[in-house]
């Protein structure tokens, strides 16, 4: 007798880039479809990752401008489609998902998943963090399982917001090494120039420290008058870092690439890879750049920074949010010209974060 296959439905805001999107187009490729019936829905389904998604996975688009006004939409959605499990990503939706429970169909298992240390985001994200963190103790105890990206992120939600640590599981970020070589390699080198030449990759964000490296770079400079540093990605903060550069001099050595559909060839090119965050999950930028074999510097914030240290040795990290530690860091790694790897392949090295490892677990949640 065939067992029937568990509807699993993903609720994600949009496809735009980033780590947790990229997650989810992962899992959906690679979900066994002899087992699960994959839906995914979005507030707007918009995004550059809506090219990777399968033609089999049946898309739902809400067409929600904000996840404020989505609740009536994903309650009349999930009761339609009445999945086994619902799957939903980023704080705003899990909270959203979880004030709707009660009037979802009985027996619908909800799993929500965590994309940062939830404590720092709340600290230096939101005006009243108080109020959010009172929905977080409250509402998320409501869900069946949280999955956070890192044992830190286990250890904060326990600590911060007195969640029962048997809801809460780690799974790390997947990260398919296979693609991303074939990917990199699709492109020629494209930097040009003696360098040596650094990249940096996410969304142009407060989380993400830009500013902390570029307030890094006039040192970089003096000791590496040759350097360049290019910056991928697209965000809210895109003028005034464009404008701190300028206010820098960094005009002639500091480059913003916009997003990049395949970002990998920049970071196989590059010397160094560079993560200045405030704060983090599991970064998938910086797994990605390990499996490619560049070097790497990454201020060791809030995250899993250590425990990616401790399971992929080679990077360098820094104390976060300083300037001349970052600058240091980054000097002596252009003058060693340090590899980030060693004699194991990519994919021993990162077994912990393969794609059959991460989709495993997360299939055993379903």
């Amino acid at each position: 007798m065939i067992a029937e296959r568990k509807r699993v439905l993903f609720l994600v805001p949009s496809l735009i880039g980033g780590g947790a999107q990229r997650v989810f187009s992962i899992l959906l490729r690679h979900l066994d479809r002899s087992r699960f019936e994959p839906h995914l829905a979005m507030m707007q389904a918009t995004g550059a990752y809506l090219q990777d998604i399968p033609q089999d996975v049946a898309i739902h688009d809400l067409s929600i401008s904000r996840v404020r006004y989505a609740a009536p939409s994903i309650v009349q959605t999930i009761w339609k489609i009445k999945p086994h499990t619902v799957l939903s990503t980023l704080g705003h939706l899990n909270l959203t998902l979880m004030a709707a429970k009660p009037l979802l169909p009985r027996g619908t298992r909800l799993l929500i998943r965590e994309a940062a240390v939830a404590s720092a985001f709340l600290n230096l994200e939101m005006k009243h963090p108080g109020v959010w963190r009172w929905f977080y103790r409250h509402l998320y105890k409501r869900a069946d399982k949280i999955i956070c990206l890192s044992d830190s992120m286990v250890d904060d939600m326990v600590a911060h917001f007195n969640l029962p640590r048997a809801k809460l599981v780690r799974i790390y970020n997947p990260v398919d090494t296979e693609r991303i070589q074939q990917l990199a390699g699709q492109e020629e080198n494209p930097y040009s120039g003696p360098g040596p030449h650094l990249v940096a990759a996410g969304r142009l964000c407060r989380q993400k420290g830009y500013d902390i490296l570029l307030d890094a770079m006039p040192a970089v400079l003096e000791q590496v008058s040759s350097a360049q540093l290019s910056i991928l990605g697209e965000g809210p903060l895109e003028g005034e870092l464009k404008q701190q550069a300028h206010n820098l001099n960094l005009i002639d050595s500091v480059h913003f690439l916009g997003f990049q559909q395949n970002p990998w060839p920049y970071l196989k090119h590059a010397d160094l890879f560079v993560l200045p965050s405030r704060y983090e999950g599991l970064p998938n930028v910086l797994l990605e750049a390990l499996a490619l074999g560049t070097s790497v510097v990454a201020a060791n914030c809030p995250g899993a920074m250590q425990e990616i240290l401790e399971l992929v040795p080679g990077m360098i990290l820094v104390p976060p949010e300083n300037p001349d530690a970052l600058a240091d860091a980054i000097i002596a790694t252009c003058a060693a010209s340090a590899g980030a790897n060693d004699s194991q392949p990519p994919e021993q090295r990162l077994r912990k974060f393969s794609v059959q490892q991460v989709v495993a677990e997360y299939s055993a949640l379903f």
